[in-house]
């Protein structure tokens, strides 16, 4: 088989995005026999290392969020089926549509940010907001002009905003160490180890390395509450009426969006694009705002083009055939989400440490990623604003600090725009 990478000279088919309108694919739509004859080792692994790497960070990010929330735990199941059964789908709808690896989970700052937003909302606000989000991602879609609405805001501040929502996770992955030593501590050794040999990290990507090592240290302390792992397997999707408020419209529609259509949907295609694909900019923007409606009912959150595992799933093989990664990626990401209750109790079982030195671990390259866009440029000082409101959990008319941190960054950044920057 041929280990020829994406810099290969095969013909993307996929359309040139066009401004204004919504993308339509180029030529027809691969066969089952095509499928199968694009698919070989290459794209099976990428495939299976996409959804691994989605799940094994992000989930116990999910469960992290939604036990400090006050979740049941078959609302945070249901979050977990919604999040990938959906997401899933869609992703082997429109790769297979486009013949091109577009790969579909969910935000995680978005997460984080109602994380924070549920300490002083409902469920039913949540889902309320969840509702509002998807209709203004759908509407920005619509407009065929997402590059412009992407260019609105100053990329630093919103990724301070970002960096101020990631910073918790890794002072949780410290207090870990601090105070589970004997779980965290490996699981951060090996993190790190496979991150400085690139040749490991090739086969065992460092989250899973930092699991494996994780669920050796909960077995070998006994660490287990047996009393929560038994219990059914197959998803119960928990159905949640959605309450509209202004509290909640205010404080989580426009950063969920933002991290939507700026942050986790700009990272998707700048990975894409650097691998020669053109993915629809506009038609995946509406298509994140269709599937978040259905998906907000059953407590997840927004969806988005992710860029780290579609970084995954074109890392090796030829560029034609990279869209069988995502179709299997999809595929297994289904079949996981109809486990999710399983899942959630065996996370929920296991210590506290566990999940908060996996979480982690899995947001750092993220953290460090925030950390660059914000603090790289130019006006660095509306950036740093930006991350110390959203640091300080500033909460004025009841409305969260990553609202407030957006609000008087852009306002910063506007002031000191005609000045020397800093």
């Amino acid at each position: 088989m041929s280990t020829t990478t994406h810099r290969d000279n095969d013909v993307d088919a996929s359309p040139t995005p066009r401004a204004g309108r919504l993308e339509r694919p180029a030529g027809r739509l691969p066969s089952p026999r095509a499928v199968f004859a694009d698919l070989g080792s290459y794209q099976v692994v990428n495939g299976v290392i996409g959804v691994l790497f989605s799940i094994t960070g992000p989930i116990p990010i999910i469960v992290a969020v939604g036990r400090g929330g006050g979740l049941s735990a078959e609302q945070i199941a249901s979050w977990i089926f919604g999040v990938l059964a959906f997401n899933g789908l869609l992703t082997i709808v429109m790769s297979w549509t486009f013949r091109q690896p577009l790969g579909f989970f969910w935000t995680i700052p978005g997460t984080v940010v109602v994380g924070t937003a549920l300490q002083s909302l409902t469920w039913p606000e949540v889902i309320g907001a969840y509702v509002l989000t998807a209709l203004l991602v759908l509407a920005i879609g619509l407009t065929g002009k997402v590059d412009r609405v992407m260019s609105l805001l100053p990329m630093p501040v919103v990724m301070a905003m970002v960096a101020g929502v990631f910073l918790g996770f890794g002072i949780d992955l410290v207090t870990a160490v601090e105070n589970n030593a004997a779980i965290a501590a490996p699981m951060v050794a090996i993190f790190f180890l496979a991150t400085a040999l690139p040749s490991v990290a090739r086969f065992v990507p460092p989250i899973l390395g930092a699991l494996a090592v994780g669920v050796v240290g909960v077995l070998a302390t006994g660490a287990v509450d047996g009393g929560t792992v038994s219990g059914p397997w197959l998803a119960a999707p928990v159905f949640t009426a959605p309450q509209f408020t202004w509290s909640a419209a205010i404080e989580l529609v426009i950063p969920l969006a933002l991290t939507v259509v700026v942050v986790q949907n700009g990272q998707g295609m700048a990975v894409l694009r650097e691998v020669g694909h053109r993915p629809p900019m506009n038609l995946v923007t509406v298509v994140c705002g269709l599937v978040s409606l259905p998906a907000a009912m059953v407590g997840a959150v927004s969806t988005c083009l992710t860029g780290p595992t579609n970084a995954l799933l074109t890392a090796s093989g030829q560029r034609r055939r990279h869209y069988t990664a995502a179709l299997v990626c999809g595929a297994l990401a289904i079949i996981v989400g109809l486990l999710a209750p399983g899942f959630v109790r065996l996370l929920l079982a296991v210590p506290v440490a566990f999940v908060a030195a996996l979480g982690g671990l899995a947001m750092l390259r993220a953290l460090e990623g925030a950390f660059r866009a914000a603090f790289s440029g130019g006006h660095v000082l509306a950036a740093l604003i930006t991350f110390l409101v959203t640091v300080a959990e500033v909460t004025f008319l009841n409305i969260g600090a990553a609202f407030w941190g957006l609000v008087v960054g852009v306002a910063v950044h506007i002031l000191l725009a005609r000045g020397p920057q800093s």
